[in-house]
């Protein structure tokens, strides 16, 4: 057993940043604070703390007025390069497993940048790096999805990290949504489910909220759910995205919950030996056990709703997305609406 810690943090974004150089001080700055933070937040908490999770973008914000091409260059971070590095010097000081999502560059894909959840050991090595397989306005692996085949393999699209406290991986942001990424990872094993998001802390029991408690229940899965303590720097009121941050369980019970503002109130026992009890018991609420896809295969298989392969061709401006999704829907309104 030990305690997961879903950080909400103030994001401070790199929009009004006019150079690669000026976002890096920004980032390394808040990097920083962040292991200030933590290393507080582990003192007050406690030393049993080995896992932190914090917020979508956390490094960067996201883009506004960017084309692609200017987002890649000002925020996306190098696969090996200085930021990397030093979050991997923070968490080997730290001595924990932490979680955040950030956008990536990678040589694979030079004029592209996917936006990435990763996982990084006590020893400072990346475990995992997810990248968002659906997004609204950002690159994916599936808008290239031939080459990205090509390059990684599909084992490295739904990747899980096998360690000492669980195995654990990513969702990013709102593919807490899409039932079918979690799912895939708790085909893989996946135990505990690291969810970095910006989104509205509602009181309502938003979407996102409901998702969250159903993914858990589905997968019979922790679920660490860090959100925003807002963002600086941007004209958006800076509170838009804040509170909420939460660890529910694998029964969809929620066992801590954050406020507003930065706040280290979502943090709670991860019990690996209950959940794997659990798991291993007949019944009906064992509906990992009870998952018959043969019944669901051949419907995917005949089906396609948003296409792959759309960013094949020369790089495109943000409009692509809008687009794509409009002929999508123009589609579904012959064949299935």
């Amino acid at each position: 057993m030990y305690k997961a810690l879903a950080l909400q943090l103030n994001c401070q974004t790199v929009n009004s940043c006019n150079s690669r150089d000026e976002s890096e001080v920004v980032m390394l700055q808040s990097i920083d604070r962040i292991e200030r933070q933590i290393t507080a937040s582990i003192n007050y908490v406690g030393r049993d703390t080995m896992l932190v999770v914090v917020p979508e973008h956390f490094l960067s914000g996201f883009p506004m007025s960017e084309t692609l091409v200017e987002w890649r260059d000002k925020a996306a971070l190098e696969i090996d390069g200085r930021i990397y590095e030093v979050i991997s010097a923070m968490v080997q000081r730290l001595q924990i497993y932490f979680s955040g999502n950030v956008y990536e560059q990678d040589p694979h894909f030079p004029d592209l940048y996917f936006q990435t959840s990763f996982i990084i050991g006590p020893n400072g090595n990346v475990l995992l790096r997810y990248r968002q397989l659906n997004s609204m306005f950002a690159p994916t692996p599936h808008d290239v999805w031939a080459y990205y085949l090509e390059a990684y393999g599909y084992d490295a699209v739904f990747p899980v990290a096998k360690t000492n406290i669980g195995n654990l991986a990513c969702i990013a942001s709102e593919e807490i949504l899409f039932p079918e990424v979690a799912r895939s990872l708790a085909m893989r094993g996946a135990e505990v489910l690291l969810h970095s998001t910006s989104e509205s802390g509602s009181p309502m029991l938003t979407q996102k909220n409901i998702a969250k408690l159903a993914r858990a229940t589905e997968n019979m899965s922790y679920v660490v759910s860090a959100n925003s303590g807002g963002l600086t720097g941007i004209a958006i009121p800076a509170n838009s995205s804040d509170g909420g941050s939460k660890v529910v369980d694998y029964n969809g019970l929620v066992l801590a919950q954050a406020g507003y503002g930065e706040s280290i109130v979502a943090n709670a026992d991860i019990d690996l030996n209950a959940l794997r009890g659990f798991r291993q018991r007949p019944g009906m609420g064992n509906l990992l056990a009870r998952q018959r896809f043969e019944l669901y295969a051949e419907s995917y298989a005949k089906h396609s709703f948003y296409p792959p392969n759309t960013l094949l061709a020369d790089p495109v401006e943000r409009t692509h997305f809008m687009k794509t999704q409009q002929a999508v829907i123009d589609k579904l309104k012959k064949e299935v609406f």
